[in-house]
């Protein structure tokens, strides 16, 4: 994780930081994330708690229709009025004084909590009379985010992050147990059931990958998108390509050989279809993919699972997959033109 944050230092790393290696107890930080972002205030904007607990309210209800699971331990009096909300057992504006009174007692103070830190920079400051919180100043630090060409991608990145961390505790499987799919056709993630008759749809895979990148494409370092109608659309691409498929019992599909590229590198007059990636790009893969290992359930789980438990079993698979690929598709292949590099 350090890696992430500090190799490279830029607003949007740390705000990534939090949304994707923050200790996770409640979703209440993606719920708070998404409300910061769709409110959208300038810097030095005070949003009082009952302002703040309007969208904050309307995220964890949504969720809780599709996953009841929202918080680890085993009883909220803020998750419980949610719940009666969306039975009309309880008025919004009742739910509202809830929020204030029991929903931000503890996120606010953890939101920039890192790895048992907080990180260098903050995107609000914590207003408060005596010890009890009243809202919140929006700092510089937002406002700059928000500004960058990265803030398109934030709430998709924040909802697909919610998607599997609520997923993970849904199934109440044991890590190990969790098996993250991908579905090509659909272009999703997905786990089975546990009597494998059904399965879960969890998020879109692009947002849930185009945040370990920073939005940026695997092999250029070019922005991406994850919207469907933007030019820089990304590409979902098989690091050692799918046509190789037929010929080994590894899941090419899995996680761990999934990667954003930009459509130039992807298919472009000198992209990369059905050829090996250069070295250093594998190197690349070895580095992205331990974002996820520093990352929490279930990502972290299935690409442990497919590739080895120990950094040295990682590499090992790597180094031999390599191996495989190149003996049958011979040719190398690396970008013409490249980007500052992000990760």
């Amino acid at each position: 994780m350090s890696l992430f944050t500090e190799e490279y230092p830029s607003l949007d790393s740390y705000w990534r930081s939090i949304i994707l290696f923050g200790k996770n107890s409640a979703t209440y930080k993606f719920a708070l994330a998404k409300s910061l972002l769709e409110l959208s205030p300038q810097t030095n904007t005070f949003i009082s708690l009952e302002e703040l607990a309007v969208p904050f309210c309307q995220h964890i209800s949504t969720h809780l229709k599709t996953n009841d699971k929202q918080i680890t331990s085993t009883s909220s009096k803020f998750i419980d009025a949610c719940r009666q909300l969306n039975e009309q057992k309880m008025e919004q504006d009742h739910l509202i004084q809830y929020a204030v009174k029991y929903g931000f007692e503890n996120v606010l103070d953890a939101f920039h909590n890192v790895n048992q830190n907080h990180i260098p920079v903050q995107f609000f400051e914590t207003i408060k009379t005596g010890k009890k919180p009243k809202g919140i100043i929006i700092t510089d630090n937002f406002y700059k985010l928000k500004e960058t060409s990265q803030a398109s991608n934030f709430i998709l990145e924040t909802e697909a992050r919610w998607r599997l961390v609520e997923t993970a505790w849904a199934l109440g499987l044991a890590p190990s147990l969790v098996e993250v799919k991908y579905d090509e056709l659909k272009g999703e993630f997905f786990v089975d059931s546990s009597d494998k008759r059904r399965r879960t749809d969890i998020t879109s895979a692009r947002a849930s990958l185009i945040g370990y990148q920073k939005a940026k494409c695997f092999y250029c370092f070019d922005d991406i998108s994850t919207d469907p109608n933007h030019d820089l659309f990304a590409d979902i691409d098989h690091f050692f390509p799918h046509s190789l498929q037929n010929s080994t019992r590894t899941n090419l599909s899995g996680i761990w050989n999934l990667v954003l590229a930009c459509k130039r590198c992807n298919r472009g007059e000198n992209g990369k279809f059905a050829k090996i990636p250069e070295i250093h790009l594998l190197e690349r893969l070895h580095k992205r993919n331990s974002f996820f290992i520093n990352s929490h359930n279930p990502l972290r789980e299935t690409l442990m699972n497919q590739t080895g438990k120990s950094e040295k079993q990682r590499i090992t698979f790597l180094q031999q997959m390599n191996l495989f690929a190149i003996n049958q598709l011979v040719q190398y292949w690396k970008p013409h033109n490249t980007f500052t590099p992000a990760f």
